[in-house]
């Protein structure tokens, strides 16, 4: 027997205990910042008889008050709110909070081929309507007439709330300062009747960041804590009326019943709706903490994968190769899926299934955004990912990585979780996503209208998985130092880069590849603008698992000519400026400098003409060399 989103009952126990864990841990967290608070604050002591003097009377006209005002709240009248000025939010101020607003006129012939859709399968008793004018109350009252309508009442969030404060660029991640704790958004009131459905209109700001709104936010939580609060065994359906698509990783598109119009109607799978509700509102809080332990997950392992792409360029097969040995060193036996276009050769094509990957060959997207052959042409392609259908969750890792500490725990998070990247944004790197054709069709049909913020994919995933869960940047942690880190900070993380055993769980390798380097040193040193890449240190450790690799397997990591060339010219460029550095100076006993695998090996001669605008690559060109076999690596 399956669970009800197909997974095995032991799997689905797994995935309880993970967020339980991580649960528990967010909890323990917050109580002890709630502690450091409560220290700070002076102790009273009351006396106790001062309590005894309260005279009788008194105590009696406090008991009819609060009975009248619990009569009051719970009336038909106040549920229905028709004394607010907008109905299912506090009056506040004598007003309406413009936040929560929406412009878009209900199209109610939509709403009723949804509820007729509906009509066919349920007879609902109860129906709760968030953030509804009057008169689309009264409406909905003559559209379901056999129902019990229900007016819900939210707060608003404070004006101190924004989109920065639910999602920092940084947080003290290790809490050496302070215990990183999310501005709380306030929660709904459950009503005490059955709901079966919940019906939300949710804002749209006609502008590009209309993702990015805490109102916008705060009512699609608040109507996913309500339909998670259900008791029993029956079906509660989530509607929203808006013109811009609900957060697509709460409210999944496997679970959309039906859309017309800008009304969507979904049927969410309560057991997991209430384990995303557990994690924090945004990645002002870490979601997997950082210092709990390793959750043991085992979900199911044949539904899940590691994967990654390369597209339009061979360059990355080496890293590809070196990333996959380094997930078989920290213990993972997940699968390996890679994705390729019908520019990796097939002898590329061989090395990397010898090295573990399965192949899948797809066909490229083209940002249509990008310039005509620029470096972001094709990164869309990343979009493919989504179509792993045969796979339940992907942790996704760029080429240029290592998996230095064993991360299949990340497999029992949701979309998206990822490290924070600049601003409010995650990076890409290495991400959780749930595979999905509808996703992926999403994906497709904003590509015109939806601009990346640095031009790439990563820019794109951010408009679109604006809701996403901050895991610590030891599972992502970049090769580079910022200008003006101070020398300490820079011995951490030379320390954090060398470290054995391993600290870091996934070391991402920025600047200069380690494999288009000479393996002496990191070449990254001899350009200045690429020196914040630099690390002796880090770039050793990628040799190290290289050299681990089945000898061959080595072959995809050698060097073209004209990269042994613009070494040579950074090189005697360093020289020049005289980098007190001084890497420059050290003999290169690479052996790869004296294999040639192009048809012109004097890459020397090339240095003359070094710069020039009118050679090109075709005379340099990589002969291809036949496919290799299993059976040769051993």
């Amino acid at each position: 027997m399956r669970g009800a989103m197909g997974n095995p009952p032991g799997a689905v126990k797994a995935r309880h205990r993970l967020f339980a864990s991580i649960s528990e841990e967010i909890c323990r967290r917050r109580l002890q910042r709630v502690k450091v608070k409560a220290s700070e604050k002076p102790f009273h002591i009351q006396d106790r008889n001062s309590c005894c003097k309260f005279p009788l009377l008194k105590l009696v006209l406090v008991i009819v008050f609060c009975g009248t005002f619990v009569t009051l709240l719970y009336s038909p009248d106040v549920y229905s709110s028709n004394h607010l000025p907008h109905s299912g939010s506090r009056w506040i101020w004598g007003g309406t909070d413009p936040r929560y607003v929406s412009d878009l006129d209900t199209n109610w012939d939509d709403v009723m081929k949804v509820i007729e859709k509906l009509s066919e399968q349920n007879d609902y008793q109860g129906i709760g309507l968030l953030n509804f004018k009057n008169s689309e109350v009264t409406y909905w009252k003559h559209l379901i007439p056999d129902a019990t309508h229900i007016v819900l009442e939210l707060d608003y969030a404070a004006r101190n709330v924004t989109w920065d404060s639910l999602y920092p660029e940084w947080i003290d991640e290790e809490q050496e300062t302070e215990v990183p704790v999310c501005p709380s958004l306030p929660k709904i009131e459950v009503p005490r009747k059955r709901l079966d459905l919940v019906a939300v209109k949710l804002p749209c700001r006609n502008e590009g960041n209309w993702s990015r709104d805490v109102a916008r936010l705060h009512l699609q939580l608040a109507s996913a804590a309500l339909a998670a609060s259900a008791k029993g065994f029956y079906h509660v359906h989530l509607l929203f009326i808006t013109r811009c698509f609900p957060i697509p990783n709460l409210f999944t598109c496997k679970e959309l019943v039906i859309r017309e119009g800008n009304v969507w109607l979904y049927k969410p799978d309560l057991n997991i709706l209430r384990e995303k509700l557990q994690l924090p509102v945004g990645s002002c809080e870490l979601a997997l903490p950082l210092k709990s332990k390793e959750a043991v997950y085992s979900d199911n392992p044949q539904r899940e994968a590691y994967a990654t792409i390369l597209h339009s360029a061979h360059v990355y097969v080496c890293g590809a190769i070196a990333a996959a040995q380094s997930i078989r060193q920290a213990g993972s036996t997940r699968d390996l899926v890679i994705l390729v276009d019908e520019s990796i050769s097939v002898y590329h094509r061989s090395g990397l299934e010898a090295a573990g990957w399965k192949i899948r060959t797809i066909q490229r997207i083209r940002n249509p955004k990008a310039e005509k052959d620029a470096y972001n042409e094709w990164n869309y392609s990343k979009f493919r990912l989504w179509q792993l259908t045969e796979y339940d969750k992907i942790i996704f890792i760029d080429a240029d990585l290592l998996i230095l500490r064993n991360i299949d725990f990340l497999f029992g998070m949701p979309e998206i979780s990822a490290t924070g990247n600049n601003g409010t944004l995650f990076n890409s790197g290495v991400m959780v996503i749930e595979p999905s054709n509808c996703t992926f069709q999403l994906l497709m049909d904003h590509i015109n209208e939806i601009e990346s913020y640095n031009g790439g994919d990563q820019g794109y995933l951010n408009e679109i998985f604006t809701w996403w869960h901050r895991i610590p940047k030891h599972m992502n942690f970049l090769k580079h130092f910022w200008f003006g880190d101070e020398e300490e900070i820079k011995q951490k993380k030379t320390h954090l880069f060398g470290a054995e055993p391993p600290i870091l769980y996934v070391l991402h390798y920025l600047g200069v590849k380690p494999w288009l380097c000479f393996k002496d040193y990191d070449c990254n040193w001899n350009v200045d603008i690429f020196q914040e890449f630099a690390s002796d240190v880090a770039h050793e450790r990628w040799w190290r698992v290289h050299d681990a690799m089945p000898e061959q397997l080595h072959q995809f990591c050698m060097l073209q000519s004209k990269q042994k060339a613009q070494l040579e010219f950074d090189r005697r460029e360093a020289e020049k400026a005289n980098y007190s550095d001084g890497h420059w100076k050290i003999k290169v006993k690479d052996r790869r400098l004296n294999k040639c695998i192009d048809n012109l090996c004097s890459w020397k001669s090339m240095l003359r003409h070094w710069g020039e605008s009118n050679w090109t690559d075709d005379e340099f060109a990589v002969p291809t060399p036949p496919a290799i076999t299993m059976a040769s690596l051993y």
